[in-house]
């Protein structure tokens, strides 16, 4: 092992612990194993370490790797344990477990609500079930959906409300390569949802509130009625809302999409970066609490509690807490005179967080902010030291473009894999975006402070409003450029490990000189361009039809090669969020590039020819003549409640797939299930079974 890789490995214990731990946490999560297996390896490692410290201190020393082994298992198994707990439908009390449909449900909102085009929304825990004459109490938490009314404005965080209509599963939407939305509410502990009109639900008494979380919505709702007063604008105010607290709910959709294209979007999401500017803060002002010995134990207790009291105010999201973390652990060795080791502190705030919570290993701002601090910790130096100004000025400019350019190097590959692009212009955009975002967020800071002296608080919040407006005027100009944003990008998991073995092998090679460590990384690009290479061979040769479950829209793409001809709704192709969220998926993963008018496929409406199958689209009143033989069709698709029986189909049709598509109304695709089922027909329903997807081969 070389010296230096050997001195990381002492000098950064928890990178030994955090291995195992997040082995355990993969295994049971993919494998899933049974519970007991991890029972048992606990306890045989518990014992087995219990033993082996018995012993005499010789044999110890001599037989040291047994003692490593044993605690890799224990954490092993931790993992495990952890994550099986952590998983809501292992707990005796889950709320699936005990509810009926039209059960009495009694939940308390752990949030303010949330003001949707038609609704409020709010994460509810439920209390208790009532399932006849017995009140059972649960775990677990839903979300609640109140239709916009005099009575919905009167709930807020710690109402509590009882309702008996039937809570619905949340599914994902089934289209090919899009977001798993299911397991992301599983990871928050969310296993249903409701949807209530007024007379459907009746608000108690009393309300549940912790005093805590009572006093954080209070301060939050505090700041943003202070950035509301006087930060005039909703497109500034809604930025200025993100940058402070990350309040994202008045943030305009296309500002957001110019800030992740260009690549600084970074800035909106709270982070390291907020959280060492009020580090900064704190530590200038408590400043005089250092210089005397009576009062110097206070300033790390008080700069640290206005850090986790600011990670909390903005919502806790595991990029701030992993900073809390860090500054934590910085604060504290500060304090006792004693230099901490970044790379330790790293591995200690991943630990801890993970045992607090195992599914935040595949939250995406986890993996981009430990990826973002570890590359700039290996790369800035040796980046910045490649050149050399005099000038403070060009100095300081090229330290933050080192910082920028060190960053990307490792959160290139993650960004990639969930986000599918990279934006070209990203050094540009956060050479102004980072020190501007910085200055608005000590700028907010001191509007907040000053904010009841309103002949101050005004002038400062029209400051505010031109800053944001003139960085993102930036943002979108940056944007418009020619080859700003370079999409449609696909990399699987295994293609991601590869490309971090590229870049271990070619910076090591760069900055160590090894040569093995080069011939590794060329080994690793190869296997990448390898897969890549055949996944473009797979998509040239790819035939498919999908219908999407795009709700109350027809769309379908066929596919031949990487050319895709759509048929659908006009209103979706002047819809950017809807293409975007529920197609584009499907065109990354498919590698599709092109695409071109359906009129070119061979059509006697309502029957198209495609890769010699037959398909009928009854998306209109269709007249049913008596015929003297049955048409042969491959696939019928049913779309926008259009006025067919199944017997009239299967009159006129030898079919061997009828698909009722997600713009039909839900009263029609229960009809078609229970008549289609007495037919004999096989009949798939979008709305319940996700996209269909037919190979034409």
């Amino acid at each position: 092992m070389p010296r230096q890789t050997l001195y990381l490995w002492k000098q950064a214990p928890f990178l030994r612990l955090l291995a195992p731990l997040v082995a355990g946490i993969l295994i049971q999560w993919y494998v899933a194993p049974p519970v007991q297996l991890g029972w048992i390896a606990l306890i045989i490692a518990l014992a087995g370490l219990l033993l082996f410290n018995l012993r005499l201190s010789y044999l110890q020393y001599k037989h040291a790797w047994t003692n490593g082994v044993i605690i890799h298992v224990l954490l092993f198994a931790t993992g495990m344990l952890i994550t099986w707990h952590k998983d809501g439908s292992h707990q005796q009390q889950w709320l699936r477990n005990y509810y009926h449909d039209k059960d009495y449900v009694i939940v308390t909102l752990q949030e303010p609500l949330s003001e949707k085009v038609n609704s409020f929304k709010a994460v509810a825990t439920v209390q208790q079930v009532v399932h006849g004459d017995r009140i059972y109490p649960v775990k677990g938490n839903i979300i609640v959906y109140l239709k916009k009314d005099s009575a919905a404005r009167k709930t807020g965080y710690g109402t509590q409300m009882i309702f008996n209509k039937s809570l619905q599963t949340i599914k994902n939407s089934g289209n090919p390569g899009s977001f798993n939305y299911e397991r992301y509410t599983a990871f928050q502990g969310i296993y249903g949802q409701v949807y209530l009109t007024p007379g459907e639900y009746v608000l108690l008494p009393v309300k549940n509130e912790n005093q805590l979380t009572r006093f954080l919505f209070a301060a939050r709702q505090k700041i943003l009625q202070v950035i509301t007063a006087y930060v005039p604008g909703e497109k500034e105010a809604g930025l200025a809302e993100a940058l402070l607290i990350g309040y994202k709910d008045d943030l305009d959709k296309t500002l957001v999409q110019s800030y992740s294209n260009t690549g600084v979007v970074h800035v909106i999401a709270i982070s390291g970066m907020h959280l060492g500017l009020i580090y900064w803060l704190l530590a200038l002002l408590l400043r005089p609490l250092k210089k005397r010995k009576q009062t110097r134990w206070l300033a790390p207790v008080l700069v640290i509690a206005g850090l986790w009291l600011f990670s909390l105010l903005t919502g806790g999201s595991p990029s701030i807490l992993r900073s809390a973390v860090m500054f934590t652990c910085i604060v504290i060795g500060e304090s006792m005179e004693r230099k901490t080791f970044i790379y330790n502190s790293l591995a200690a705030s991943a630990f801890i967080l993970l045992c607090i919570n195992p599914f935040w290993l595949w939250d995406a701002g986890f993996q981009l902010s430990y990826t973002a601090v570890l590359s700039i910790v290996i790369f800035m130096k040796p980046i910045y030291n490649q050149l050399y100004f005099k000038n403070k000025m060009v100095d300081a400019t090229w330290q933050l473009m080192a910082v920028t350019l060190a960053a990307q190097i490792l959160t290139t590959p993650v960004s990639i894999y969930h986000f599918h692009q990279f934006p070209v212009y990203f050094l540009i955009t956060n050479l102004l975006a980072v020190p501007l975002s910085s200055l608005l967020v000590l700028l907010e800071i001191g509007l907040c402070a000053i904010s009841w002296i309103p002949v101050l608080a005004k002038p400062a919040g029209i400051a505010i409003q031109w800053l944001i407006r003139g960085m993102n005027g930036f943002i979108e100009h940056m944007e418009s450029l020619p080859f700003s944003l370079w999409n449609s990008l696909e990399v699987n998991m295994l293609q991601v490990v590869l490309l971090f073995g590229v870049i271990a092998g070619v910076a090591s090679w760069l900055m160590k000189q090894h040569k093995r460590a080069l011939f590794a990384g060329l080994v690793c690009l190869l296997g990448f361009v390898s897969i890549r290479t055949y996944s473009f061979i797979q998509a040239g040769q790819q035939k498919q039809l999908i219908v999407y479950n795009v709700p109350k829209h027809l769309a379908l793409d066929f596919i031949a090669g990487r050319n895709y001809f759509f048929k659908g709704d006009s209103d979706l192709l002047a819809d950017n969020f809807l293409q975007n969220f529920h197609m584009k998926p499907s065109r990354i993963l498919h590698r599709m590039d092109n695409t071109r008018s359906v009129e070119t496929l061979a059509a006697a409406s309502p029957l198209f020819i495609f890769c010699n199958k037959k398909i009928v689209l009854l998306d209109k009143p269709y007249n049913f003549s008596p015929v003297s033989e049955k048409i042969n069709a491959d696939l019928i698709i049913i779309s926008k409640n259009a006025r067919v029986q199944p017997a009239q189909l299967a009159q006129a049709f030898n079919c061997r797939q009828v698909v009722l598509d997600a713009s039909n109304s839900f009263y029609k695709v229960n009809k078609w299930r229970a008549e289609a089922a007495k037919l004999g027909l096989h009949c798939f329903l979008v709305v319940d079974n996700g996209a269909f997807v037919m190979n034409m081969d």
